[in-house]
């Protein structure tokens, strides 16, 4: 477990070199959210409208210490404007991953859309191989919902992917 303090704060401008290696250099990427090319200066242009905060979609920087470690994403689901749901993802640079900074980020995230939302629910998805991300969920307590087949196309093959779920109401650790 990493022993500095994982905070969240919204991207700044001088994250943006590194927030665009997490988007689009699939070394950096990893092996499961590398899903090809695409516009690489389209979260530049979100952050200059928004700052990565509009109506539907939250995005803010993990910091372990004073390393920009990655960044944690909300977007905004649900079919009735009454029921808003949030779904969640993270993305780390490879030299944080396996420090428990993602599970400790994800848990902040969590703590956010309950503090500062009326959702009921957030949800969380991830690949069916993607062991550690699975467990980083069950450890700031989703629950494993079920798992979707041929969800997502990656390296050109179909995968399944993993859902969770966490309602306001759940016990957690």
């Amino acid at each position: 477990m990493n022993d500095e303090a994982v905070s969240l704060r919204p991207i700044a401008e001088a994250d943006l070199p590194a927030f665009g290696r997490l988007v689009n250099d699939p070394e950096v990427v990893g092996e499961f959210q590398w899903f090809g090319w695409r516009d690489p200066e389209r979260f530049r242009r979100r952050w200059a409208e928004h700052g990565l905060l509009g109506d539907d979609q939250w995005i803010f920087a993990v910091v372990a210490g004073e390393e920009f470690c990655g960044f944690v994403a909300a977007r905004r689901k649900g079919m009735l404007p009454t029921a808003p749901y949030w779904s969640i993802g993270i993305q780390l640079m490879p030299q944080a991953r396996g420090r428990g900074i993602g599970t400790e980020a994800q848990r902040l995230l969590v703590d956010y859309l309950f503090a500062h939302t009326p959702t009921m629910r957030v949800e969380a998805d991830t690949d069916v191989d993607n062991i550690a991300e699975q467990r980083a969920l069950e450890k700031v307590g989703f629950t494993r919902e079920g798992v979707h087949r041929a969800v997502n196309f990656r390296a050109g093959q179909w995968r399944d992917g993993v859902f969770y779920g966490l309602l306001r109401t759940d016990l957690r650790p």
